[in-house]
């Protein structure tokens, strides 16, 4: 039995049980991939200071985000295409997050729909939206969320023009996949996976397909995702989605000063610090270099999360010393839920809890909501002196 100390445990099981294109479609970024390792590279770079002789009991992880208490300052952030690293995957996620009390974010780019975590969850979730140009989908989608009673509309900023991930385009990525030699392969040496994607019907986008004129089959699903991501999204039509949902609002793709000013004036609830992982822009800051000149622009006139490079308790603290109110993980717990489905999930989210609370005990700290910049050590030159 494989005892799980760290979230690279649960990655390396992931990798032996997950079929190479998914692995691969989750462990990658754009271009030469630098941003994608600088997210992760730029923490060490953080170190924490150790204080002792401090009362250490009484200690709570608990913050709150978007006015809910949460049981740990982290969300799971929307991946796209989660069911394709797990059968039914959004369902095991969402149903794991709502037991460990953590909010659950779905993808636009789902394979089991909105529908379908409503039917097998019970607890709200976060709706993330992409913006396309077939404004009936959009507004769709809106109302679909609003039908379902989900508690916050995640809007995704960074993504009008899709940025070219190599693996992907040589692995022909799909949902479903295509039946290549190479993928049958493949597939062949993950008969758990195999067996799961089999029993489920979730096989497509559930968000698209039915929903969509004229898309029926992958063919058709795929054309139009391609076409569809809209490039004309600015800050007027983040306010026109704004009125139409009503509800709260989170801006997710923020990294720059000056677009954070603009996220807080068009009267985002929230924004999350983001590069999409390293999956956009490849050569743009690591999201914890950006956070603390974004923290420092909009003060509290939002709540600001940071998303990109967590893989650790010790990642949440330092991103809360930062200035974030919370974190958001991608990557960390789709390893848990490719390693051991809704269980996995759960050990990855223990996992980082775990850490927390121990970093923040050693470092003298009783509660998450206390954590300052006081609590860590940052290089003079961390946030780059940049011309």
């Amino acid at each position: 039995m494989t005892v799980i100390t760290c979230i690279e445990d649960l990655k390396q099981i992931y990798k032996r049980r997950t079929p190479k294109m998914f692995y691969d479609y989750c462990e990658s970024g754009s271009y030469t991939e630098q941003t994608f390792r600088d997210n992760t590279a730029d923490f060490a770079k953080i170190r924490l200071r150790q204080r002792v002789a401090r009362d250490l009991t009484g200690r709570s992880t608990e913050v709150t985000m978007m006015g809910d208490r949460v049981a740990m300052p982290v969300a799971l952030s929307p991946v796209g295409s989660t069911g394709m690293q797990c059968p039914d995957g959004e369902i095991k996620a969402a149903r794991a997050a709502a037991a460990f009390g953590v909010p659950f974010t779905l993808s636009t780019m789902s394979i089991c729909s909105i529908e379908d975590i409503v039917e097998h969850s019970a607890t709200p979730f976060w709706f993330q939206l992409y913006v396309m140009k077939d404004e009936d989908f959009v507004d769709s989608a809106i109302e679909r969320a609003r039908k379902a009673k989900c508690s916050a509309l995640v809007l995704t900023l960074d993504l009008q023009i899709l940025g070219q991930r190599h693996k992907d385009l040589k692995n022909g990525l799909t949902s479903p996949p295509r039946l290549t030699l190479p993928n049958i392969l493949n597939m062949a040496t993950k008969p758990a996976w195999s067996m799961g994607m089999l029993k489920t019907p979730r096989r497509q986008f559930r968000n698209i397909v039915g929903h969509v004129k004229g898309v029926t089959d992958l063919a058709d699903l795929t054309r139009w995702a391609n076409e569809q991501f809209d490039p004309m999204l600015d800050w007027a039509k983040v306010r026109r989605i704004r009125d139409q949902w009503g509800g709260k609002l989170i801006l997710k793709g923020v990294l720059d000063a000056d677009d954070a000013r603009m996220a807080a004036d068009v009267g985002a609830d929230a924004m999350i610090v983001s590069n999409h992982g390293g999956r956009q822009l490849d050569g743009a800051l690591s999201s914890i270099r950006a956070l603390p000149s974004i923290v420092r622009a909009v003060g509290d006139q939002t709540e600001v999360y940071m998303d990109s490079g967590i893989r650790s308790g010790q990642d949440v603290l330092k991103a809360l010393a930062l200035g974030a109110k919370s974190t958001f993980i991608g990557r960390s717990y789709i390893y848990g839920l490719g390693a051991a489905g809704q269980a996995g999930v759960t050990t990855a989210l223990e996992v980082i809890q775990k850490e927390l609370d121990i970093s923040m005990a050693l470092c003298g700290v009783q509660k998450a909501t206390q954590i300052s910049r006081d609590h860590v050590l940052v290089p003079s030159d961390f946030e780059g002196n940049w011309v």
